[in-house]
C-alpha cells in the first residue's frame, strides 16, 4: 500500500491524477501495488494533510492559493524528510526548478504530462519506497537483535576491566562492538537495599533476590538517564561505565551529574521499591578501572547520602575458614570514616582473635600486627593532607621485637598507633569541613549584598551544591538560606541603626543587603526581628 497526495488547485487536474492511478494500480492490477488517495487544493491543506495522513508520494503544484507550493515543500521537508516529491508545473522557470532540487524534488514536470510520464514517475518512486522499506527493516531486525546481545557485550567489557582479566586485544574489540570511542572512562555502582542506616544498606541479600526481578528496568532506566554501560547484577551492586575524554569531570558537569544520578536513584526507587545508593568514582585509564569502581565504593563509605562522588568526600584472595575478614575491613572501613571506637573496638576483637587462636606463633602476630598498622597509616595519609616521610616508622620493628613475648604490651602498641591513623583521617575531614564552610563564610560576607544563591557558593569552594549543604549545616547549624538571612538582617540592623544612614531610603538599605525587592525585604525583616524596617529605625 502506497500513500498518495495530489496537489494542485485546479480539480480538473487532480481529478485527472486520481484516475490514471486508480485505473493503472488499483483497478487493472488488484493483485499489484494499492495506492490510497488524499487529495488538497490549497498549500495549508497540503501541509494539514502531511501532518495527519503521513504520505509517502506527493504530485505538487508550485501555485497554489494562499501558500504556495514550495513554502509547503519547505514545511512538509520539516515534518518527513523521505517523502518521495513530484512537481507538476504549469511554469517552466530556471528558479522555481531550483529551489524545487534544493528541497528533494525527485522529478519536476511541466504540465501538460504525458500520461505515461506519470506512471513512469510514480512506478520509480515506488521502487524507491520499497528498497526504503526493506531497509528499515533491516535496521529494525539489526537492531532488535542487537538489543539481547548487547547487555552481554556491556556485561562483559565492564567484568574483563574490573577484574583484569584480559588481552588488549579483547578491549578493543569490545570498544569498536559498542561503539566506544572514548580513551577513558569512570566507573559508578549501584547498591541496593532495603534501607539506608548511615552508610549502610540493610538486607543486602533479599534486595539482590528481588533486584534480578527488575534488573532490565533499573538498566533502561540508568541509560535514559546517561550514555553509559551497565553491567550485571552482583550480590546487591549493578556496576556502571561511563566512557569520557576527560582526565577530570568539571565542577559543572559534576554537579549535574550528581543532580541527575540522586533523580535517578528517586526513579529506581519508585519503579522497584528498593532503596538504592550510588556512587562515583574518578577518571581512569580502561585498565585502572578497578580504581576508580572501588574510589566510587569508597565515596559511598565516607558519606550517607543517596549519590556521592570521589571528588567530593575526603580520600586507597581467599582467606583460611575462621579467618575473620570482615572484623578486618572493619578495621579499615573505621578508619577511613575516622571512627575511632569503631575501629578499636574491630582492632581489640582481631588481636584478640590472633592471640587467642595462634598463641604459640609470635612472629606471625606480630607480622600481622605491624601490616595492619601500615595499612591503616596508609589510610590514614590518604585521607588527610599530611607528608608521608620515608624514614618515619623506622622505630617500628625495633620496638615490636623487644616487645617480644609480652602480648599486652604488643597489643597496647598496636592500638595507640592504630588510634593515631583514625585521628589523623578525622581530623583532616574536620580541617577540611571548618576550611570550606570558612571559605564560604567569607565569601557569604563580601557577597551578600549580592544575587547569590547555594550553587554559586559550593562553587567557590568547589564541592557540589548537594554536599556543600550538608558539610555547611553539619558546621554552622544553619542551612545556607538561614546563615545568608541573618547576614542581610544583621547589616540592615547596623544601617538601620546608623545616624549616618538616615537619609537613606528603605529601597536603597533593601538593596545594600541583596534585596532588590524592599517589599520582600520588609517581609523578611519581620518574620526574622518581629517589627518591620520603619518600626525598628523608629525604635533606635
Amino acid at each position: 500500500m502506497y500513500k498518495i497526495l495530489l496537489a494542485d488547485d485546479e480539480g480538473i487536474v487532480t481529478d485527472t491524477l486520481k484516475f490514471i492511478i486508480d485505473k493503472e494500480f488499483n483497478e487493472n492490477n488488484p493483485e499489484g501495488p494499492q495506492c490510497e488517495i488524499e487529495i488538497a487544493h490549497t498549500g495549508r491543506a497540503v501541509i494539514e494533510l502531511t501532518e495527519t495522513f503521513r504520505p509517502d508520494i506527493a504530485f505538487m503544484d508550485i501555485q497554489m492559493p494562499g501558500i504556495n507550493g514550495i513554502d509547503a515543500m519547505k514545511e512538509i521537508r520539516k515534518q518527513n524528510e523521505n517523502m518521495i516529491l513530484i512537481v507538476l508545473s504549469a511554469y517552466d522557470k530556471f528558479d522555481y526548478a531550483k529551489e524545487a532540487l534544493n528541497l528533494g524534488v525527485k522529478e519536476y514536470l511541466n504540465k501538460p504530462v504525458d500520461r505515461q510520464k506519470i506512471i513512469d514517475a510514480l512506478r520509480d518512486s515506488m521502487g524507491k519506497i520499497d528498497s526504503m522499506r526493506k531497509n528499515r527493516e533491516r535496521e529494525l531486525l539489526i537492531r532488535e537483535k542487537m538489543e539481547t546481545v548487547v547487555p552481554v557485550i556491556e556485561n562483559g567489557l565492564i567484568y574483563n576491566l574490573l577484574l583484569q582479566e584480559y588481552f588488549e586485544e579483547d578491549i578493543i574489540n569490545y570498544k569498536n562492538l559498542l561503539e566506544i570511542t572514548e580513551e577513558r572512562c569512570f566507573m559508578g555502582v549501584l547498591v541496593f537495599g532495603d534501607s539506608r542506616e548511615g552508610n549502610h544498606m540493610t538486607n543486602a541479600v533479599g534486595s539482590s533476590i528481588r533486584l534480578h526481578k527488575y534488573y532490565n528496568d533499573v538498566r533502561d532506566l540508568v541509560r535514559g538517564y546517561f550514555r553509559c554501560f551497565v553491567g550485571a547484577v552482583t550480590g546487591n551492586k549493578i556496576p556502571v561505565m561511563f566512557p569520557t575524554n576527560e582526565e577530570e569531570l568539571s565542577y559543572n558537569d559534576r554537579v549535574t551529574m550528581i543532580d541527575r544520578a540522586r533523580e535517578l536513584c528517586r526513579k529506581i526507587k519508585e519503579k522497584t521499591g528498593i532503596d538504592v545508593r550510588f556512587g562515583l568514582g574518578r577518571s581512569v585509564l580502561p585498565m585502572e578501572a578497578m580504581d576508580s569502581y572501588n574510589d566510587a565504593l569508597r565515596a559511598l563509605i565516607q558519606t550517607n547520602g543517596s549519590v556521592a562522588h570521589i571528588d567530593d568526600v575526603p580520600v586507597g584472595g581467599n582467606f583460611e575458614d575462621n579467618y575473620p575478614t570482615e572484623t578486618e575491613k572493619e578495621i579499615e572501613e573505621a578508619t577511613e570514616k575516622g571512627d575511632e571506637d569503631a575501629q578499636q573496638k574491630a582492632a581489640l576483637a582481631f588481636f584478640d582473635w590472633m592471640a587467642g587462636t595462634y598463641e604459640a606463633d609470635l612472629s606471625d602476630i606480630q607480622l600481622k600486627t605491624l601490616e595492619i598498622v601500615l595499612r591503616c597509616e596508609t589510610i590514614g595519609y590518604h585521607g588527610s593532607s599530611e607528608t608521608y616521610r620515608f624514614q618515619s616508622r623506622s622505630d617500628y620493628l625495633p620496638t615490636i621485637l623487644s616487645i617480644g613475648a609480652d602480648i599486652d604490651r604488643l597489643r597496647n602498641w598496636y592500638l595507640e598507633k592504630l588510634r593515631d591513623a583514625v585521628h589523623t583521617v578525622s581530623e583532616a575531614s574536620e580541617k577540611r569541613a571548618i576550611t570550606t564552610v570558612g571559605r564560604a563564610k567569607e565569601y557569604i560576607l563580601l557577597n551578600y549584598g549580592k544575587d547569590i544563591s547555594l550553587d554559586d557558593v559550593s562553587r567557590e569552594v568547589d564541592i557540589s551544591p548537594y554536599y556543600f549543604s550538608k558539610v555547611f549545616k553539619e558546621e554552622t547549624g544553619e542551612n545556607f538560606i538561614e546563615y545568608l538571612t541573618n547576614i542581610r538582617i544583621e547589616r540592615a540592623k547596623e544601617l538601620l541603626r546608623d545616624p549616618n544612614a538616615i537619609g537613606l531610603s528603605m529601597k536603597e538599605i533593601s538593596g545594600e543587603c541583596g534585596y532588590p525587592d524592599p517589599n520582600y525585604f520588609s517581609r523578611i525583616f519581620k518574620k526574622t526581628v518581629g517589627v518591620t524596617p520603619t518600626e525598628f529605625r523608629e525604635k533606635k
